[in-house]
């Protein structure tokens, strides 16, 4: 116990943040990421395929109370860089107002390939997602630890579901961001794959199929990165409490480790992978968020999402405990259930008055809380 615990401190993560601009007058979408980010490093913000959309880029660490505090200093840094301009950020995986405009897309040679080969789902990606990075630097491993893990990445987007509403409709899906995600040609489960050899190659095909441009166009729930030695969560809203992105972080570099002492000591996995099963459960996952049932990676049946997200803390607790995160990722999670998921708290904002603009005001609030 103590050669583990010694390894799983050292076992760093990092987040990637996308963030709506809207206007705080109109509460609509505006495509001025490129004024939120003038004066903001570029190696901590960036832009992204649509001008409404900026990204932040925490600081690799192991501690996950670092984690939290880089990525609450990356929000009030962009906060304040948009105020001045009379502009908001909101983390959410859809914003409920588009902009007058319609997609902007900015300019930049790779986003204008993707507009030109991909069309209207490039058109409509008013989307933004957070992702989390976990160390792992044998790509053999990591192939396979993907894959074990993969069977609660729905679980995970239950918990960041936060895009009830498409084109300024409720859309009736907790993540409607999950299913524009999905239409990507890459997008969906990982695998089969026996080892990195394999995955590169399959990689390399889609490359030489003409279907990708490069291997940084995977885009694959989960995924090997294709220019650091992390395994990367991929399937997650974006979301507006920094809480739930500590949380979401958390859980994953748990699964992670734990399924790589598994793989390391030769034990089997504990369920078969079936990608059709994996692709219902996502769908559940979308559908309903925290607020209806999910599917068991356990039994293949339903589930109510508050006792699935308690099943995985139990799970997971040797681990969590071996880390040192025990204590604030199982009151996380246990704070994310009793609130309900960011989708709830938006449609009930939404019906106390019947505007839209009520909910943009909430997704501003908690996306500058913490």
């Amino acid at each position: 116990m103590g050669r583990s615990r010694l390894m799983t401190r050292l076992v760093a993560l990092g987040v990637e943040e996308e963030f709506h601009v809207v206007d705080l007058v109109s509460r609509r979408l505006t495509p001025q990421a490129h004024v939120v980010l003038d004066g903001l490093p570029d190696t901590s913000f960036s832009a992204e395929l649509q001008q409404a959309v900026v990204e932040t880029n925490s600081t690799p660490t192991p501690d996950l109370a670092a984690l939290r505090a880089d990525l609450v200093d990356l929000r009030r840094r962009l906060i304040a860089s948009a105020e001045p301009h009379g502009l908001g950020i909101v983390g959410s995986g859809t914003a409920p107002l588009h902009g007058t405009g319609g997609f902007a897309l900015t300019p930049d040679e790779r986003y204008e390939y993707l507009l030109d080969s991909y069309q209207f789902i490039a058109r409509e990606q008013f989307i933004c997602g957070g992702q989390v990075h976990v160390e792992i630097t044998d790509r053999d491993l990591a192939v396979l630890v993907a894959q074990r893990v993969q069977s609660w990445l729905p679980v995970l987007l239950a918990v960041s579901a936060s895009s009830p509403y498409w084109f300024e409709t409720d859309s009736g899906y907790a993540s409607s961001r999950a299913l524009a995600w999905q239409r990507w040609p890459t997008a969906g489960p990982l695998g089969p794959f026996r080892s990195a050899a394999e995955y590169d190659q399959a990689v390399a095909d889609l490359v030489t199929s003409g279907v990708i441009d490069d291997p940084g166009m995977v885009y694959f729930d989960i995924r090997l990165s294709a220019h650091v030695p992390t395994m990367e969560l991929r399937v997650c809203d974006s979301v507006p409490r920094v809480d739930d992105m500590v949380l979401l972080a958390g859980l994953f570099r748990a699964l992670v480790v734990r399924e790589t002492d598994a793989v390391e000591a030769g034990a089997p996995p504990r369920f078969e992978q079936r990608p059709a099963l994996l692709r219902a459960a996502t769908w559940r996952a979308a559908r309903s968020g925290l607020g209806g049932d999910l599917i068991s990676p356990l039994t293949g049946k339903p589930s109510p999402a508050g006792l699935l997200v308690e099943t995985l803390l139990e799970e997971l607790r040797p681990t969590l405990e071996a880390l040192g995160d025990w204590e604030t990722v199982s009151a996380l999670a246990l704070e994310a259930v009793r609130l309900g998921g960011s989708a709830a708290r938006q449609r009930a904002a939404y019906r106390r008055n019947g505007q839209a603009a009520d909910v943009v005001d909430l997704l501003v609030r908690e996306t500058a809380e913490g």
